[in-house]
């Protein structure tokens, strides 16, 4: 058979050369050019079928029809839930995150969920491993309690590294879903450059994703995660599938956290909680109560915060240290947090109300290794650092939430009802929350006391229980 013809193309520009140059003659980029396929033959027969084929008709939006998205559940319910109820048949998905983050663990667990529910109707899923061999993807699933049983005969391994072999495997055989580990091993005969390129990622994760469509078979991709996140993370095929899920948390805690950072077929607020185990990522019976510490007594710098991961409530510990500074620079350390909105919360603090940090080292950090990205982490953010300079603790019942504005004054998060609700049923019986605006009522939630006050120097009061001059004098 013979070798398609290739050509080097600018990703900024378009030009393309006949070899690899490390800066484009065109635009001037460096390190643009990536090896394509060029279809010259079949894309002129496209060109020709389009023009005998019908043209076609618009159609308003009142006369399309609602059309029902089928699912598959995997069988875990956390994946179930970030992907919007299960894989759709047809789609490609992205699975991102760090290398020995346990992305190959999840994904065989997956693997062997959806087999096992859709052995009733006789299917299985193809999984196909370009890092290990079969006697090693068979060892871990061994571990994993997934060797023997219906899961164990309903998952079919291939070690394989080319692409096109493992699409004829796929279409001959109908699997209902593959799973490809990872897409930065594979390799497409026609390309020259070495498997994990630029060229060979992308014209792989095409040839996938034709497979996907053209055959109605669900395709999952594992891609790590590099410094830049370019040639073997997700960020080079994003624009490809049709959604991209990472999993990510501290390498050596337990807790695992799966996003959905772009989904077609579902909302991207959703998350995942699991818990690394002996036998795989298990899921957590009660995720909102996972990243609480518990404490012997109250601790100075610690607030817990009811944040809102899409429609899930999660409470989370806040925890800072605040310690004056033997440099003329003092540091400012955040850990899942905003580095930038924990400076802009010294600023207001010092200028609102009256707690003035220029001299201080300040360290903020969320328990459990989570990142929260919400405004609402800006009170108990706040509350803590106050608190560790006071060397006062908030009650231990107490939950802070809401977001502070350059003036001092606290505004409104969304769901705050929901978040007060986990409160309650979580044990506390005190919250913090900003006043609404125009006389509006707080909401009132049964087993916990709301304080709704209108600044941040209100919150301080409410929560340290004393006034704010002895806390400005410190």
């Amino acid at each position: 058979m013979a070798k398609a013809p290739t050509r080097y193309v600018c990703q900024s520009c378009g030009e393309d050369f006949l070899r690899w140059e490390g800066q484009c003659r065109s635009c001037g980029a460096w390190n643009s050019l990536v090896e394509t396929i060029i279809h010259g033959p079949a894309k002129s027969a496209r060109r020709s079928a389009r023009a005998d084929a019908p043209a076609s008709v618009p159609l308003s939006l009142a006369d399309i029809g609602e059309t029902a998205v089928p699912r598959m559940p995997v069988g875990i319910a956390e994946i179930d839930r970030v992907l919007g109820g299960g894989l759709v048949p047809g789609s490609l998905v992205l699975v991102g995150g760090e290398p020995g983050i346990g992305k190959s663990t999840l994904l065989l667990q997956a693997a062997a969920g959806l087999a096992v529910g859709a052995g009733a109707v006789g299917g299985w899923v193809l999984y196909a491993a370009g890092e290990e061999s079969a006697a090693q993807v068979a060892l871990r699933a061994r571990r994993l309690g997934l060797g023997d049983g219906p899961a164990g005969r309903a998952v079919r391994v291939i070690a394989e590294s080319e692409i096109g072999r493992i699409g004829d495997v796929a279409r001959s055989e109908r699997p209902a879903m593959v799973v490809v580990d990872s897409i930065q091993t594979m390799r497409v005969d026609e390309l020259d450059g070495p498997a994990g390129s630029v060229g060979q990622v992308r014209e792989s994760a095409l040839r996938l994703m034709e497979l996907a469509k053209g055959e109605g078979i669900a395709v999952v991709l594992v891609g790590h995660v590099t410094k830049d996140g370019s040639l073997a993370g997700p960020k080079t095929l994003e624009h490809l599938v049709d959604a991209v899920l990472t999993l990510d948390g501290e390498r050596y805690s337990s807790l695992r956290l799966l996003r959905a950072t772009k989904n077609r077929f579902g909302s991207t607020e959703e998350v995942g909680v699991f818990e690394m185990g002996e036998l795989g990522l298990i899921e957590l019976t009660d995720p909102a109560r996972a990243f609480l510490v518990e404490h012997a007594s109250p601790a100075p710098g610690s607030v817990v915060a009811p944040t809102l991961e899409g429609s899930r409530p999660l409470l989370v510990e806040v925890q800072a240290l605040v310690a004056p500074s033997g440099y003329p620079s003092p540091r400012r350390t955040a850990s899942g947090l905003d580095p930038n909105r924990l400076a802009l919360l010294i600023a207001v603090l010092g200028r609102r109300a009256g707690i003035g940090l220029g001299s201080h080292d300040v360290y903020a950090n969320l328990a459990g290794g989570l990142t929260v990205e919400e405004p609402g982490l800006d009170l108990p953010v706040a509350l803590a650092l106050a608190s560790s300079l006071r060397d006062r603790p908030v009650r231990a019942d107490t939950v802070a939430i809401g977001e502070v504005g350059l003036l001092g004054e606290l505004r409104s998060v969304s769901g705050l009802e929901r978040r007060l609700r986990e409160a309650a049923r979580l044990g506390f019986t005190r919250a913090i929350v900003p006043a609404h605006g125009r006389g509006a009522p707080a909401p009132v939630v049964a087993g916990i006391e709301v304080h709704a006050v209108p600044t941040l120097r209100d919150a301080l009061a409410a929560a340290l229980e004393e006034a704010l001059e002895p806390l400005a004098r410190r």
